[in-house]
């Protein structure tokens, strides 16, 4: 599976963007899928995840209420729809995918076989 992750950009504070990853490889609708983000000088950490049939998803207490996680696996393509984003909502943003969604849901996504390349988001205040 491959990853290409894109949407990012500079917003003021409480603006929106939406985060598009696209896929390739047959075994994508059978991956969980997830958001992580990387601020300078901080670890990376887990931001929202779907299961591969989309029924489910889990989100970081950060962003429960102002991001929404979905994809559409006719595109091989899985979507972050941010909200009323804040500047420590900064960072650079990675999709992710693995057929083990514990893997994805975890705090760092440490083990998680498949990483797209990031994007920047950058929320001014």
């Amino acid at each position: 599976v491959q990853l290409q992750a894109s949407g990012g950009g500079l917003v003021q504070a409480g603006g929106s963007l939406r985060l598009s990853c696209v896929a390739s490889g047959r075994a994508f609708r059978s991956y969980a899928l997830g958001w992580f983000r990387q601020a300078p000088g901080r670890e990376r950490e887990f931001v929202a995840v779907i299961t591969w049939s989309g029924g489910s998803t889990e989100y970081d207490d950060s962003v429960k209420g102002r991001f929404t996680i979905s994809r559409d696996n006719a595109k091989n393509t899985v979507y972050l729809q941010m909200n009323t984003l804040k500047p420590e909502d900064t960072a650079v943003y990675y999709c992710a995918a693995d057929s083990n969604y514990g893997l994805v849901v975890g705090r760092r996504g440490d083990g998680v076989h498949y990483w797209g390349k990031g994007t920047q988001v950058t929320v001014s205040s």
